[in-house]
């Protein structure tokens, strides 16, 4: 239990201005005391100002730039089977709300700054609605989709669809602003609580809250501004400053210029054989599983990017303190674990590497995110998010079953995800069954079969690493067994029977005879028939032998990929010449060597590359197209 003196302290330590803070936290400091040990006080008065925490802020900013966007809702939906108390079920949301000052506040602007406003106890509306079993999905979906309105609020609703009279879906979905993945936990079970005593017509008293959000906040932004920030983040600003690297995957589609926060997601399957090989792997090397799964990610990222700086965002629940647990509101904080890969260390080490990092960012993990985002000023882009591009999610927890209330089961319901905060996310749920994983994807970004194969070859890195930790990062396989067969047989068996004694040359001759219209080149938006192909490479021809090139003459070709190029190689074997390609990409100094140790006696280029190399005096030069 807390003692008063504690409480006193803190709340002496909230009422100060910010220079005796600061020296209340330093000498704190000094005496090797911290301040994160002391408890939480409740200061506030009536009428005072209360300021949004630090995420709340980024949540309004957010909000603010895309009021209509999903991708910051907090959804919920359970299937309540049996006979419905709906007078106990309205009572019990009133008592939530009445319990919760995060369920009835509102944002506003007070002057210029952003303010918390916490109205007073009302019933809330559950909107009751009959639907058939074949639209509920839809039903759902659209609730959850539905937008708030920060500033008007409540941002919390509730809808109750009638399926049958004894079957009804609850549906739950609070803006990010006021709630997290926790505090969904934390309403649900409550609500259970309430619902089972009132169904019955008995009382139900809940332990008391010490503090309230706006505590929360208050004393958060009291603590970093008198010190702690500051502490904090000289370890993060070591580890993440310098140039902020943006994980280029292998998009689908290019990045559009800002998110539309579309998304969908694939769900995971991995197989009992490797769940037990995976605990059995974690034990031997010392590691948890959400590490090895953080650090199979990892891999997985550097061998699709081949970037060595991996950057994951790692959320955490920040209930660390007693004050907190059974609190509804915006705790949860973003971690940016790095990683530094090597191709070359093996999956033992980067299992250390990782182990290492994580204990690093536990020690350090109360600076708000918005707060390393400020500090490290990183280039702002509506086209992605800042610091890190990712997110990794691991939850351990026993699979949510069935619960019973009187009359009623009670079950989650799922439905179908379209909204995504990131590029790509992996969540990886752990219990006593087994270990579920999905992955969330901008469709902006991505095609669903892309990220079905994504799924696939984690898999095959996760099977490879529980066979031999001591496989190199680099050689950790990707590819199934199928995929392997694909590419290294089927695609490479190209061989061909083609008529003997006769040049490619005249192989295109004659398909020009046989096909003169066919398509012989396609090259962006241009097009061109064999017979046209075969023209223009004879009229090049002849200019080549007029200018001496024969039998054992050397032509330098320094084209771009085109089809000049394709034109200029045929009429070099058309005049019995041998053509010496020259990448216009390479270095000048490897070009100029190339052109002085090969002896060609012509230059075929394109017009726009005369500048661009260091063609010897004296080499006669061919401008193609003129």
């Amino acid at each position: 239990m807390l003692s008063n003196p504690n409480i006193d302290l803190v709340s002496r330590f909230l009422r100060l201005p910010l220079e005796q803070r600061q020296q209340f936290y330093q000498r704190l400091q000094s005496r090797g005391m911290s301040f994160a040990q002391l408890p939480i006080a409740s200061v506030r008065e009536d009428g005072q100002h209360l300021p949004l925490s630090y995420a709340q802020e980024r949540q309004w900013f957010l909000w603010q730039l895309d009021p209509d966007s999903a991708a910051y809702h907090v959804p919920g939906a359970l299937r309540l089977s049996g006979r419905l108390d709906k007078a106990a079920l309205q009572r019990s949301f009133d008592a939530l709300v009445a319990r919760h000052e995060s369920l009835r506040t509102r944002l506003h602007l007070d002057g210029e700054q952003r303010a918390q406003e916490v109205l007073a106890p009302a019933p809330i509306e559950i909107a009751e609605s009959a639907v058939d079993e074949a639209r509920l999905k839809a039903r759902v979906e659209a609730e959850i989709a539905r937008p708030f309105d920060l500033q008007q609020g409540p941002l919390l609703r509730v809808s109750l669809f009638a399926v049958s009279e004894a079957e009804h879906v609850l549906v739950l979905v609070q803006h990010h602003i006021v709630s997290d993945g926790w505090s969904m936990g934390v309403m649900v079970q409550e609500l259970m609580q309430l619902y089972a005593a009132y169904s019955q017509g008995l009382e139900c008293v809940l332990a008391p809250l010490p503090i309230q959000y706006a505590d929360y906040a208050m004393w958060q932004r009291s603590w970093m501004e008198a010190g702690e920030k500051a502490s904090q983040l000289d370890y993060w600003h070591k580890l993440l400053s310098g140039p902020q690297p943006v994980l280029a995957l292998p998009f689908d589609q290019p990045r559009p210029a800002q998110q539309s926060f579309g998304g969908a997601r694939q769900d995971i399957a991995l197989e009992p054989v490797l769940v037990v090989g995976l605990k059995a792997l974690a034990q031997r090397e010392g590691v948890t599983m959400f590490m090895l799964l953080l650090a199979s990610f990892q891999a997985f990222l550097y061998r699709y990017s081949g970037q060595q700086d991996i950057r994951i965002g790692v959320p955490i629940a920040n209930r660390n303190r007693v004050e907190t647990e059974s609190l509804i509101g915006f705790f949860v904080n973003t971690q940016v674990l790095k990683a530094d890969l090597d191709g070359r260390m093996t999956f033992a080490q980067l299992l250390q590497h990782t182990k290492r990092r994580a204990l690093e960012a536990q020690a350090h993990q109360d600076l708000p995110f918005e707060q390393l985002v400020e500090a490290l000023q990183p280039e702002r882009s509506l086209s992605h998010n800042p610091l890190f591009q990712v997110m990794f999610n691991h939850q351990a927890h026993s699979h949510s079953a069935a619960q019973q209330l009187p009359g009623l089961r009670v079950a989650n319901l799922e439905w179908d995800s379209h909204s995504a905060q990131f590029d790509l996310s992996l969540d990886t749920q752990e219990s006593g069954e087994g270990i579920w994983a999905s992955l969330t994807y901008a469709t902006d970004l991505f095609s669903a079969a892309t990220v079905a194969r994504m799924g696939e070859h984690w898999l095959s890195l996760l099977r490879d690493a529980v066979a031999n930790a001591a496989v190199h990062v680099q050689d950790l396989a990707l590819l199934n067994a199928g995929e392997r067969e694909q590419i290294l047989y089927q695609w490479n068996a190209t061989e061909r029977d083609y008529p003997q004694g006769q040049w490619v040359h005249s192989l295109i001759e004659g398909q020009a005879q046989a096909q003169p219209d066919a398509p012989a080149l396609r090259f962006n938006d241009l097009s061109l028939s064999y017979a046209e192909l075969n023209r223009r490479a004879n009229r090049l021809a002849h200019r080549l032998i007029e200018a001496g090139v024969g039998p054992d003459v050397l032509v330098g070709l320094a084209v771009e990929r085109s089809i000049d190029m394709v034109v200029g190689l045929l009429a070099v074997l058309k005049a019995g010449g041998a053509y010496v390609p020259l990448d216009p990409e390479y270095p000048r100094e490897r070009l100029a060597y190339m052109l002085h140790d090969s002896g060609v006696k012509l230059l075929l280029i394109q017009a726009h590359l005369l500048g661009q190399l260091p063609i010897p005096q004296g080499l006669e030069t061919l401008v193609l197209g003129e």
